[in-house]
């Protein structure tokens, strides 16, 4: 009878341990969410901290059925998918900095170039050429201003969308601006005898 007591005995822990809500991993899980929508998962890793907040509601709709045991192992999963998306939002934040810097830096170059071209330049283009190639510049070192701003309080989707087509944008002012000065006749010099 010994034998048969012992069986018995861990399938009566387990079915205790299934008769009520597991309140301690929901909560538990609810934290890794609420740490990982901290570190930025919800931006730089959408994917896991979905998976995390879907897994939670699963426990609690889990709860709700009164399918316990379901409901464990939902919350289990939900945090260990709340911790995956917070170090992805780390490794995803580092990302999105390096690609916002490296944005940053395809526009300035160009701008620098057209505002250079502009202070020799100007007066071998036509004033409509140089208003616009001027507004470019106005435009860009505008919008420079605020992705810099951006880029200093970590809002690294702003950055991208400031500089979204910039460099594009300003090169193509700068073939346009070349292309005036071909484009224009050369100033004769008149000599004098």
């Amino acid at each position: 009878m010994r034998p048969l007591s012992a069986l018995l005995l861990p399938i009566l822990f387990l079915v205790a341990a299934c008769s009520e809500p597991p309140q301690k991993e929901i909560d538990r899980a609810q934290g890794g969410i609420d740490a990982a929508r901290a570190a930025g998962a919800e931006l730089y890793a959408k994917e896991a901290f979905a998976a995390a907040t879907a897994a939670l509601q699963q426990s609690h709709d889990a709860v709700a059925q009164r399918d316990y045991r379901l409901a464990l192992t939902r919350a289990l999963d939900a945090n260990d998918r709340a911790q995956e998306a917070a170090r992805g939002a780390a490794d995803g934040k580092a990302r999105a900095r390096s690609d916002a810097e490296r944005a940053i830096n395809a526009a300035a170059s160009p701008m620098l170039r057209l505002k250079a071209k502009i202070s020799s330049d100007s007066d071998r283009v036509g004033a409509k050429d140089a208003a616009a190639a001027t507004q470019t510049v106005h435009d860009a070192e505008a919008a420079l201003q605020k992705a810099r701003a951006a880029l200093s309080v970590g809002d690294y989707v702003s950055v991208q969308e400031l500089m979204k087509g910039l460099d594009v944008t300003i090169n193509a002012r700068i073939q346009a601006f070349d292309a005036a000065i071909a484009a224009r006749p050369a100033k004769r010099v008149r000599r004098v005898r």
